[in-house]
Order: C-alpha cells, then sequence, then structure tokens
C-alpha cells in the first residue's frame, strides 16, 4: 500500500497506482499498434504464427459456435475464427486498447472479414457481455497487461457458456536454465533496440519484457484459473515454456 492507500500493482518492473495501470499500458498499445504485426514477426522470428496455429487447433471451434478473442489486437486469432464458425456464428474482437481495436478492425476489413464478426472496446476485469453467452474464450498475449488477473479471470468464466473452453495464450517460465540465459539477454538487449528501430519506440518493447517476468508462472496461472472457477485446467508449454497455452472448462 501507497501512503495514500491507493492499491499498488506492478508496470513491467515498476511499482504503480493499481488505478493508473490501465493508462499506462494504453500508451504502450497505442505507441506500437501501427507497427504491431511486424514486430511480432521480427521478435518472435515469425512463431508466433505456430503458438497462434496451435491454440486455434485447440480450441476446436465448429460452425454456429459464439467466440470473444478477448485482448484480440490485430485479429489474427479472429480472422481464422470466422472462417471456422461461419456464417450461422460470430466472433467478437474485443480489446481495452481503441488504437489496436481499429487496427484490427481495418486489417480484416481489407481481408473482406465482415460478416460475422463484432468488435467492442472491453475491459477484461468487467466484461459486458451476458452470463453463459460463449463457446469460447481466447486471451492471447493479453492477460499479463491486466491489472487485476484474478477479476479478469472470473469475468470470463462468468460469461462462458456451460461445457465453453477459456484457452489463455501467454509467455511464461522457460523450463531449462540455458533457455533462460538466452531468452533474457534476448528480451533485455535485443527487443529494445529493434523496437527502437522499427517503432522508435525502445522503452515500450523493454516494458514488454519486463511484463512478461512479472506473470505468473505456468503453475500459478494454473491455480489461479481453478480459483476462478475453471476445471479441467491443463497446459501445454511450448518453444521451452516461452510460451504457454492453459486451457479450461466451465462446467
Amino acid at each position: 500500500m501507497s501512503d495514500g492507500g491507493s492499491k499498488q500493482t506492478h508496470f513491467g518492473y515498476k511499482t504503480v497506482d493499481a488505478d493508473k495501470k490501465a493508462d499506462l499500458v494504453a500508451d504502450v498499445f497505442h505507441s506500437v499498434a501501427a507497427k504491431y504485426d511486424i514486430m511480432n514477426d521480427v521478435m518472435s522470428l515469425g512463431i508466433h504464427r505456430f503458438w497462434k496455429r496451435f491454440t486455434i487447433e485447440t480450441a476446436a471451434a465448429r460452425p454456429g459456435m459464439k467466440v470473444l478473442d478477448l485482448a484480440g489486437g490485430t485479429g489474427d486469432l479472429t480472422a481464422k475464427f470466422s472462417q471456422l464458425v461461419g456464417a450461422a456464428g460470430s466472433v467478437t474482437l474485443a480489446d481495452i486498447n481503441d488504437s489496436m481495436l481499429k487496427v484490427g478492425r481495418d486489417k480484416l476489413r481489407d481481408k473482406g472479414i465482415v460478416g460475422n464478426v463484432s468488435y467492442v472496446q472491453a475491459n477484461a476485469e468487467a466484461l459486458p457481455f451476458p452470463d453463459n453467452h460463449f463457446d469460447i474464450i481466447t486471451i492471447a498475449f493479453g492477460l499479463r497487461n491486466v491489472t487485476d488477473k484474478d477479476a479478469a479471470l472470473r469475468s470470463m468464466q462468468r460469461v462462458l457458456k456451460p461445457g465453453g473452453k477459456l484457452l489463455v495464450l501467454e509467455f511464461s517460465k522457460p523450463q531449462h536454465d540455458l533457455m533462460k540465459k538466452v531468452y533474457d539477454l534476448y528480451s533485455f538487449k535485443v527487443i529494445p533496440q529493434m523496437g527502437k528501430l522499427i517503432t522508435n519506440d525502445a522503452d515500450s518493447y523493454e516494458y514488454l519484457a519486463e511484463s512478461i517476468r512479472m506473470h505468473p508462472d505456468q503453475e500459478t496461472l494454473k491455480q489461479m484459473m481453478i480459483d476462478a472457477g475453471l476445471e479441467q485446467v491443463d497446459y501445454t508449454n511450448m518453444t521451452d515454456g516461452i510460451v504457454a497455452l492453459h486451457r479450461g472448462y466451465k462446467f
């Protein structure tokens, strides 16, 4: 607690008032939105496409389903889900950041994806949807930026239908010491310089590297999902645990 009595939280490695974190995160994504897709390819050496493809396969979306792509950003998952659920289904791309939402909407419309996709600016901690509404919810590389992750997971559980599935794709903790050392060097020395070259913004990418280190590890996030009311929670490590896909169900 601070002297003023306000709750504290992490913004990367910094400690800030909890009620200010959302604005600070918003500034990061306003800054990087236009070059977000390019940076994803450069930073991950294209591997993020594999991580997302595995998430889509695990989701097993079928025609007619309702899908929420939360923190959906530039719409990579939404584009694929739109094809899978078809005209009888629907996909909601939700993001708290209007700059990211606009980039995603423009990108999908340029691809001709219009019929079954809607766009909602929403805070994951208090989702503006009815109870028991979605068959599938995905949140890819977004949970670590949420101020109150427990509240967000409870909110997701609430809007899932019974039998529905939540998939959390997020950076996590490497499993081997050598990978951890290489990953730390890459994250803190190389990625900020890439950000400076491509987006003229090293600070935002330094924050993103720090936010990954502050995110709960695999087992901690698994327990958080269980505490939020999800069942049969498990996870799959990818690229030695640099990224993990957590899966939970509502019954």
